[in-house]
């Protein structure tokens, strides 16, 4: 048997087990817009497992919304609003955690709260400073989720939430109306990134294929099946779950800290990740730079900061993507029939999230193309780590800073101002 045809076997092995073996994840059918049973009128109660944690007898759970902010003013008066505009019929308030902005962004989503008509109170912490052992987005979550638990009527639920998503006014009760219906400790949904200019459209659906990929969402959603996930954008979590876990301390180093989280929590019931057209990104990409920069901040955490998982995923990557597209080109023999078969199936299980980002699905044929681009940038995320620059976002290096720093069991500040929808300090 010659090297060339083993190459051939191996490639095409590989994508039949991808295609066919991983729940489907390129099929995209976890999607927020799926029934949910039973159905529901809206301003009704959703039947089923209830629970009522905060004192709600035979109410619709109550919720806060926790946001870290750092630097958002772009985006986050548009947040803010959407927020607000939620058609949610039971209580839900909103939290954000200034994480040391110097751009405004406290003063623009108070603005927004007191302009928008919202009746959500919006409370604005001032984030305190940031403690050993934490990545800076957890330890602003920790502070504002310390702050929620203040008082004797805690939420029933956390919706932990990015600074630049913004939600369809009925995202927040169909959530909830999961989690309730179906019994979910936490439901997640993969907010749709903004895919406008030609970055966005060359590389933006690979990033969402690459992560059903790794986490299919099918077995995400299967108490049965140990695979645990969560998009970190949109995250409806069960408070006393969350406690039962660990809480936000038990993830505090992780910069992939959405499915720590998830892994977390499904240790104490089902949970649900989908995609969403309700969910939206406000964060442009707008240079392929800035795409890299978002790729190489978590990639070589996710591998463990192991160089033999990064040789070993560099081997990987290239039997996949590269391998098959050579053989189906310039071997006339079985393995260019291998290599065509796989680039067939590779190709296929492309188009579907090129449909749901509303491109087309010959775009399909860049997957080699970018799948080479991806190989790079997981090393260039190895070579950031090396040189200390680890895990960079808004100017912190957070790989470093949790890694060599002792944890510290710091105590978050609370002192904060409220803002009701007429901007009066909230009680």
């Amino acid at each position: 048997m010659s090297l060339i045809f083993l190459i051939g076997v191996i490639s095409l092995a590989v994508w039949v087990v991808l295609v066919f073996a991983r729940g489907l994840f390129w099929l995209g059918l976890e999607r927020d817009d799926m029934a949910l049973a039973p159905a529901n009128k809206p301003g009704q109660l959703p039947s089923g497992p209830t629970t009522s944690h905060g004192g709600l007898e035979g109410g619709w759970p109550s919720v806060t919304a926790v946001i870290p902010a750092r630097n958002e003013a772009d985006g986050i008066a548009q947040v803010i609003a959407s927020l607000g505009a939620q058609d949610y019929p039971g209580h839900l308030s909103i939290i954000l955690v200034d994480d040391g902005s110097d751009d405004g962004t406290a003063e623009l989503a108070r603005h927004a709260a007191e302009t928008s008509g919202s009746t959500a109170t919006l409370t604005v912490l001032t984030g305190a400073e940031l403690a050993p052992g934490w990545t800076g987005k957890l330890w602003a979550v920790r502070q504002g989720i310390a702050h929620a638990q203040e008082g004797d009527f805690p939420p029933d639920y956390l919706w932990l939430t990015d600074a630049d998503i913004a939600y369809a006014p009925d995202t927040l009760t169909r959530l909830v109306t999961r989690a309730q219906t179906e019994n979910r400790v936490l439901v997640s949904l993969m907010a749709k990134l903004r895919c406008q200019s030609w970055a966005e459209r060359a590389f933006i659906p690979a990033f969402i294929y690459f992560f059903q990929m790794l986490y299919p969402f099918g077995r995400v959603n299967d108490s049965g099946s140990t695979v645990a996930a969560a998009a970190g954008g949109c995250m409806l979590v069960d408070r006393q779950a969350l406690a039962r876990a660990g809480g936000i301390d038990s993830i505090r180093d992780a910069l992939i800290d959405d499915c720590a989280l998830g892994r977390r929590l499904k240790t104490q019931g089902s949970i649900w990740l989908g995609l969403s057209d309700r969910a939206v990104s406000l964060r442009a990409y707008d240079k392929v730079d800035d795409i890299r920069r978002m790729v190489i901040r978590s990639a070589y955490a996710q591998l463990n900061y192991s160089p033999v998982l990064l040789a070993g995923t560099v081997l990987g990557m290239l039997l996949t993507y590269v391998a098959p597209v050579l053989l189906a080109l310039f071997d006339r023999e079985a393995a260019g029939i291998f290599g065509a078969l796989a680039v067939g199936l590779m190709l296929a299980s492309f188009a579907p999230i090129q449909a749901f980002y509303r491109l087309s699905p010959m775009r399909a044929v860049t997957l080699p193309l970018i799948g080479i681009v991806y190989t790079v940038w997981t090393v260039d995320s190895a070579v950031q780590h090396w040189m200390g620059r680890g895990g960079m976002w808004k100017g912190r290096a957070q790989a470093q800073h949790v890694q060599s720093a002792p944890v510290a069991a710091a105590q978050p500040g609370t002192g904060g101002q409220s803002a009701g929808q007429n901007g009066n300090p909230a009680p």
